[in-house]
């Protein structure tokens, strides 16, 4: 069966990696996060304080750090940087507070667009950002964007923390994604935008089932296309 690459662009909480990951575990595709590696390079700056206004520092610390994806026992798609899982570490707010902002330093997204191309030559991937249908992957069989009401988002992302113990108020937690989707669609390198050919899905009031199946649908249709 031909395998094809499935670029999943949008904003933060919209369930994009959540869907991401289902819709490549019911395809039998891999699944990178792409987010996750911004949020490590983001942790890492923020424990060796490294200044984002420093070319040169931000040069060294990209030669001195490694992002590698690996599968728990239970089967959890997790991030290690230098070797250690920092999966729960990356998902806190002070390191979201900051990704959108290292995520637009320049030399930051070549490195990790670098990377992300390499893992995608063989196809058989779904993978999900803000910039995969447009720069890293414009040539995908299969280019979604995902939106969401801000209020929507933020309760996700309420729940989220929630569940990992951390307590914020929600007015905080929407501030925090509408300083994202400003940075992220302003930014000179690699803005966030829905490339021509993607199609718009808003998961407003999708339950991540109604998610997963639509996306499903749409990469049979499009495997089926390249197969003829």
């Amino acid at each position: 069966m031909s395998k094809i690459i499935i670029a999943i662009d949008g904003y933060s909480s919209c369930g994009k990696s959540t869907t991401a990951k289902n819709v490549a575990s019911k395809l039998g595709y891999a699944y990178i996060d792409t987010g996750a590696m911004y949020r490590a390079v983001t942790l890492f700056f923020i424990q060796n304080h490294v200044s984002v206004t420093n070319p040169k520092e931000v040069h060294t610390a990209l030669g001195q750090l490694s992002i590698e994806f690996r599968k728990s026992e239970e089967g959890r798609n997790e991030t290690f940087l230098n070797g250690l899982c920092v999966e729960d570490e990356i998902r806190k707010l002070y390191v979201a507070d900051r990704v959108s902002e290292v995520s637009a330093i320049a030399e930051v997204r070549h490195a990790m667009v670098d990377q992300q191309r390499k893992m995608g030559k063989k196809r058989g991937l779904v993978m999900d950002g803000r910039d995969i249908g447009t720069v890293v992957f414009p040539d995908a069989e299969l280019k979604v964007f995902m939106t969401a009401e801000p209020l929507i988002r933020a309760q996700r992302r309420q729940i989220e923390l929630m569940e990992k113990g951390d307590m914020m108020d929600i007015e905080d937690i929407l501030l925090n994604i509408q300083k994202r989707d400003h940075i992220d669609t302003t930014r000179a390198e690699s803005p966030l935008r829905r490339a021509q050919d993607a199609i718009l899905i808003d998961t407003s009031y999708m339950t991540l089932d109604e998610q997963v199946d639509q996306l499903c649908l749409l990469a049979d249709v499009a495997i089926s296309s390249k197969a003829r």
